[in-house]
């Protein structure tokens, strides 16, 4: 009988069917998107700004990215904090949230308390993780965060001081909830042995993460700071976003903090938003097992083309990592990211291999130039999973290290708006199909 429901769809998909025309005839904007492009503007934020191109003389013009958070541009950030220290993300975060960098007091007080709410529950590792792991980390995450919600007395609380609180005590558990997830599904359906350390109060969220991930708790101190920028990178990324804004919509219906976070972690899985960066690895992983570290731009614009034409790796026609929604000639997320990772590179023995990223990088520039005439650039997915890759951490948690990094946007953004909007977001659809009379049974073929 399963197979057969499809088969009742197809039977009426001339009554299912919207065709272009439609669209344009009642103005309605696909995927939220204008016709050049740009986003359709849905609200209105003073968190973070993201600038990939300028409207001149009613057109559309390409210039080099720049991502703002609270009107502090990323570069100037990630360059100001102290290199000696490994709380960046700590240091975003109070930015983020509310509107000001700390000043030494401020931000002793503010990692005081993120590390006071590392501890899980009680039980909640044996009865959410080893008793019940899961198949996919990214639902296993979501599992979790929505049962915090049965140990929060105060769990419908949308006050804003409570809404603030709660989303502080989801982010600290999120380095143990992504380890744990890991680590007990590797148990559980890898054989593999079942290595458990608790989260330690002395450090930093990268710097636990690491200590948490890794059998024998050893990281070196650039290691802690790559991913402690790489947490940076991520933080936030406008409200416009797909996660942020599904965050958005589902808190102004005046749900609870933890649906909101759920939906938005839900969002966040989908390989055209978070879950990009895994398909560039594997897509990388595939170029190279096929023409190795080629040194030839001719071969490797060619397979480029072959990609585009759906007759390499998965079929989808995408060049992973390559492009993005907003920015045009620079993602200034990736370019942050390259001027660090040659370091990392080099420590890691792994200099050919990046030194081929950026050729195929350029390469793909070269293809899509020639082929449409736009000009794209690498963005934040392209180099991110090669970066995690070198820091030992595996495939399956590169997106949920992604949603570690972006919870403290969406609770920033979800404060912000019931702040400042308030009301449920609730847009229009127009129906354009036609009206009909009911058949009984009895007269219908």
């Amino acid at each position: 009988m399963e197979d057969k429901l499809y088969a009742f769809y197809l039977a009426g998909r001339k009554e299912n069917e919207i065709p272009n025309a439609l669209y344009r005839k009642y103005n309605v904007k696909k995927g939220l998107r204008n016709e050049d492009g740009t986003g359709v503007r849905v609200g209105l934020t003073r968190i973070a700004d993201v600038v990939g191109y300028e409207i001149r003389n009613e057109e559309k013009c390409d210039v080099a990215g720049k991502l703002y958070y609270r009107g502090i541009e990323l570069r100037e950030l990630i360059n100001g904090y102290s290199k000696a220290q490994t709380y960046g993300y700590e240091e975003t975060c109070f930015l983020l949230l509310f509107g000001y960098l700390p000043n030494k007091a401020q931000m002793k007080e503010f990692c005081e308390l993120l590390r006071s709410h590392y501890e899980l529950p009680k039980d909640f590792l044996e009865t959410k993780f080893l008793q019940m792991p899961g198949k996919n980390i990214m639902n296993r995450i979501q599992q979790a965060v929505l049962s915090l919600y049965d140990y929060d007395d105060k769990a419908d609380d949308t006050d804003i001081s409570n809404t603030l609180l709660q989303g502080i005590d989801i982010l600290a558990k999120l380095p143990s909830i992504l380890v744990y997830a890991y680590q007990s599904k590797l148990h559980r359906y890898h054989q593999e042995s079942l290595v458990i350390h608790l989260a330690q109060h002395n450090l930093s969220i990268a710097e636990n993460l690491l200590y948490m991930l890794r059998k024998d708790n050893r990281y070196t101190k650039l290691e802690a700071q790559l991913l402690d920028m790489l947490l940076i990178v991520h933080a936030d990324h406008g409200g416009g976003n797909n996660s942020t804004f599904t965050n958005v919509v589902i808190a102004s219906t005046g749900t609870d903090i933890y649906a909101a976070m759920v939906g938005a972690i839900g969002a966040m899985k989908g390989p055209r938003h978070g879950g990009a960066n895994m398909k560039v690895r594997a897509m990388l992983e595939a170029v190279v097992e096929k023409i190795g570290y080629c040194e030839e731009e001719e071969v490797i614009c060619n397979l480029i083309n072959q990609i585009l034409d759906k007759r390499f790796f998965d079929g989808s026609g995408l060049v992973y990592g390559m492009g993005h929604a907003i920015y045009t000639l620079s993602d200034p997320r990736s370019e942050v990211l390259q001027s660090y990772i040659e370091i990392l590179a080099k420590e890691k023995q792994r200099m050919s291999e990046y030194a081929f990223y950026k050729r195929f990088e350029a390469c793909a520039k070269k293809v899509m130039w020639e082929r449409k005439h736009i000009r794209i650039s690498s963005n934040v997915d392209f180099y991110s999973g090669f970066v995690y890759d070198m820091l030992g951490i595996p495939q399956e948690l590169f997106t949920p290290l992604f949603v570690l990094a972006r919870t403290v946007g969406w609770l920033a953004h979800n404060i912000e708006n019931k702040l400042y909007d308030g009301r449920i977001v609730r847009p229009a659809t127009k129906y354009v199909g036609e009206l009909q009379d009911y058949v009984k049974m009895e007269d219908r073929l």
